[in-house]
């Protein structure tokens, strides 16, 4: 065992950031552009709520940095994903293939629909959905109707697979696109995460039906609250658009509505800071490159862990940066997280792995030994574009 490791990673890390930072965090914004400007015009105007032109501009543009035919605006990452769900038809008794290693908001957004989440297993390669162990555990437990896959165990439907790219680094997406279509498995791509990832040339998010993007305070790029749907659907699109704003037919005076709306759209306000931080992502994406390339230099150096890099297949945002301990220094993690905290040095554990929190215990799952081993070793560390 290597009892040196947590001040060796101090160490590595001092090396690589800031030496006039007293308290460096996981991942702050970074607020350098028009953001003032925008969001002064906003206060000057009036226009700070669901209606303005802050938000049309911010749809266009996301739309067309992603290469996504439509892009949705709503208030945070996880009612986009909640929408996703709606919209490709996830009804109550439905389940819902979702990674135990993700944030709860993904196998959340599953619930709100009454469905239930089916934690699968992860890829050491990128941290996310494993896709050949979810071609071979299909195989063994799932049975083709006319309307799609049943759990024979449970069942029920397994309407879709939300896949999540950990950290910003994409899953290998087509194997994975070819196991649904296979199955009749609907994709969704939860990418709140992946905002400038790309997975073979193809901005992620293109992959799924629909996709879910964040932007909250900690994202490269944030609204601060806020996300977007994705989609290439033309018509899913403008139905997303509808049932976030109370599905309110269009009209100058009357209040119709001709469905069960939700009111997730994103204020003018938010918007505003949206498009001004859009403006600066190239800059953003080139300088948290080069801080992972820093970061992976350094702990080179360090026996007992590695610096946690993109998949070959994809070029990644680095929105938040993982060292991952060798097995023999497991042990370690938490005195890793204690030394570096007390040296001003923010890190994180991986999230609770899903099946490990109270509400989830029961529901169906795979073997997830790949999860339960990263879970044990994988360490956040701080990620601003600004260092």
């Amino acid at each position: 065992m290597n009892d040196g490791l947590p001040h060796a990673v101090v160490r590595a890390l001092k090396s690589c950031l800031p030496v006039d930072q007293a308290q460096i965090a996981l991942h702050e914004p970074w607020i350098a552009g028009n953001e003032w400007i925008y969001v002064k015009e906003c206060l000057d105007t009036g226009w700070v709520s669901s209606l303005g032109k802050f938000v049309d501009r911010y749809e266009a543009e996301l739309a067309a940095y992603t290469g996504a035919q439509s892009a949705v605006a709503v208030v945070n990452g996880t009612e986009a994903l909640h929408m996703c769900l709606l919209l490709i038809g996830v009804r109550a008794g439905d389940e819902v293939l979702v990674p135990a290693l993700t944030f709860v908001a993904t196998a959340n957004a599953v619930v709100y629909c009454g469905a239930t989440p089916h934690f699968v297993d992860s890829d050491e390669q990128t941290l996310g959905v494993d896709a050949v162990k979810l071609a071979d555990y299909l195989g063994e437990i799932a049975e083709l109707r006319s309307d799609g896959a049943y759990n024979r165990a449970s069942g029920r439907r397994i309407k879709a697979l939300a896949v999540m790219h950990t950290f910003g680094h994409p899953v290998d997406l087509d194997p994975i696109a070819e196991t649904c279509l296979r199955y009749r498995i609907t994709l969704v791509e939860d990418a709140a995460e992946s905002l400038g990832s790309f997975y073979k040339g193809r901005h992620t998010g293109n992959h799924g039906h629909v996709s879910a993007l964040s932007f909250n305070g900690n994202k490269t790029v944030t609204t601060g609250g806020g996300g977007a749907i994705l989609t290439n659907d033309r018509e899913l699109g403008l139905q997303a658009k509808h049932l976030t704003t109370t599905a309110r037919v269009a009209h100058r005076w009357e209040f119709l509505h001709d469905a069960v709306g939700y009111n997730y759209r994103l204020p003018n306000i938010n918007a505003a800071l949206g498009c001004a931080q859009l403006e600066q992502l190239p800059r953003f994406l080139d300088r948290k490159r080069a801080l992972a390339e820093r970061y992976r230099v350094a702990f080179a150096r360090v026996p007992g862990v590695h610096f946690f890099t993109e998949p070959p297949f994809a070029r990644s945002n680095y929105w938040l940066n993982a060292i991952l301990l060798d097995q023999t220094s497991a042990s370690l993690r938490d005195e890793v997280l204690r030394v570096t905290n007390e040296s001003g040095l923010m890190t994180r554990p991986v999230w609770t792995l899903m099946h490990r929190l109270p509400m989830f215990q029961s529901c169906p799952r795979m073997p997830l030994d790949v999860a339960e081993d990263l879970a044990k070793r994988l360490i956040n560390i701080p990620s601003s574009a600004f260092l």
